[in-house]
C-alpha cells in the first residue's frame, strides 16, 4: 500500500498563504493521479485539485485563480499552493492517490483561516 503523508497546514489570516505538500512512499509515484480534499467540520469531504500523470490539472470552482496544484516526481511530491485565502477554506485538507487498484490517503493537515 502507498503511504502518504501531508504537512504544511496551519493557521493563517484571511488573504494570507499557505503551501501544502504530500509525499508519497510509493516508487510507481509517476503513475498516480494525485489530488487534494478537503473536509470542513459537518460538511462532506470535497475536491480541491487534482492533477494527472501527465499534469493535466481540475479545480474546484471555489478555488480557482487562488489555488495551484503541482507535482515534483523526482520528490514524489504534490504540492497545493494557496493564495488570497478566505474563512470559509477551513478545513482538514487530505491528499489523494489513484492508480489501478490502488486508492490511498493521507492522515490530513489541518488549515485554518481567521478573520
Amino acid at each position: 500500500q502507498v503511504q502518504l503523508v501531508e504537512s504544511g497546514g496551519g493557521l493563517v489570516q484571511a488573504g494570507g498563504s499557505l503551501r501544502l505538500s504530500c509525499v508519497s512512499s510509493g516508487r510507481i509515484f509517476s503513475s498516480f493521479a494525485m489530488g487534494w480534499y478537503r473536509q470542513a467540520p459537518g460538511k462532506q469531504r470535497e475536491m480541491v485539485a487534482t492533477i494527472t500523470s501527465d499534469g493535466t490539472t481540475n479545480y474546484a470552482d471555489s478555488v480557482k485563480g487562488r489555488f495551484t496544484i503541482s507535482r515534483d516526481n523526482a520528490k514524489n511530491t504534490v504540492y497545493l499552493q494557496m493564495n488570497s485565502l478566505k474563512p470559509e477554506d477551513t478545513a482538514v485538507y487530505y491528499c489523494n492517490g489513484r492508480w489501478l487498484i490502488y486508492n490511498s490517503w493521507g492522515q490530513g493537515t489541518q488549515v485554518t483561516v481567521s478573520s
